[in-house]
């Protein structure tokens, strides 16, 4: 069998970390793309770089933008990747409001380089485009399948919308085996700390050890499907060794909302959550997704991929995290 080599943008992120690992144990030789700037943010891969057995013998890393292209061409010769995971760019929802031309441009330009880029190879590349349930924004139908029209609410939604739509003419018109992995939200102890499941988990540690006085959050009654990151790079590793090129959702299909997640991320350090907990409208964000959950009925038919643990544990598994984080 000839040497699987994979190529991962966003290496640095909770999915890329998770799928690195994973990559690692299943044989592969590993390249990710990080920027200059990212040398100070790469906790999430330290303990691999560390390793004196793995870090420039199965893991190797290379500077780049995903805006440079002539870069990106140059990595992509040296390194002749059997498989692409293309994870990389700003994926806060609420931020995309914010910063929206940037986040379109990481999302949605950035893959249409790649997408170029693995066109113009030698030999075949399986290229998987993180695309999300943002996409579906304000659906009009709940739960959502990989045929559910696309109505996106936010501009990173847009920016990922464009970018899943490419992905489908390149497949079609340039036979690329490319797949578009819906992925609905997915946390873990790596989640980044300004999303609002680790902003729960860290302050449920904190005011259990005396160490913060509240939670401020935005809007309670938000709800989103939300699942393990573990499982789901096992989803997007499960899509490029199928026969043939597919868009696939990759969610839980139960649906929950922040408040229940603060219940919960409470319950665990024993703290009655309602005592801590305040209300701000600066972080209602200007237009909120209303029945975003999945249906992966086909992922789980035609790859045989299932999530496992409940939603429970999963936030028992992010407080018990940052409560031992804050023992060291």
């Amino acid at each position: 069998m000839s040497e699987r080599i994979a190529l991962i943008t966003g290496i640095t992120g909770q999915d890329g970390s998770y799928l690195t690992e994973l990559l690692l144990q299943k044989g592969y030789t590993v390249h990710g793309i990080v920027r200059r700037t990212s040398n100070l943010l790469r906790s999430r891969i330290e303990h691999l770089r560390r390793d004196e057995k793995i870090y420039h013998k199965s893991l190797f890393l290379h500077y780049g933008d995903l805006s440079d292209t002539t870069t990106l061409r140059r990595i992509f010769r040296e390194i002749s990747p059997s498989e692409l995971y293309h994870l990389a760019g700003q994926s806060h929802v609420g931020l995309s409001f914010e910063i929206p031309e940037s986040t379109c441009d990481e999302a949605g330009m950035a893959t249409l380089r790649l997408l170029e880029i693995v066109r113009d190879q030698g030999q075949p590349v399986r290229f998987y485009h993180a695309s999300t349930s943002e996409i579906f924004g304000n659906a009009a139908e709940s739960p959502q399948t990989e045929e559910t029209p696309m109505r996106p609410t936010s501009p990173y939604g847009c920016g990922k919308a464009f970018a899943t739509q490419l992905c489908r003419v390149y497949r079609q018109s340039y036979g690329i085996f490319v797949c578009n992995g819906i992925l609905y939200n997915h946390e873990s102890p790596r989640r980044g700390e300004n999303f609002v499941t680790r902003k729960i988990a860290r302050a449920a540690a904190r005011i259990s050890r005396g160490l913060d006085g509240n939670l401020v959050l935005g809007n309670l009654e938000s709800r989103r499907d939300w699942g393990r990151a573990q499982d789901y790079v096992q989803a997007m590793w499960l899509m490029l060794q199928h026969e043939r090129p597919d868009d696939f959702v990759v969610a839980t299909g139960e649906s929950h909302s922040v408040r229940e997640f603060v219940e919960a991320a409470f319950a665990v350090v024993d703290l009655p959550w309602k005592k801590y907990l305040k209300h701000d409208t600066v972080f209602d964000r200007p237009a909120e997704p209303t029945r975003l959950v999945g249906c992966a009925d086909k992922i789980k038919k035609t790859l045989g991929w299932k999530p496992t643990g409940r939603f429970e544990d999963l936030v028992r598994e992010m407080v018990i995290a940052e409560v031992e984080e804050l023992s060291r």
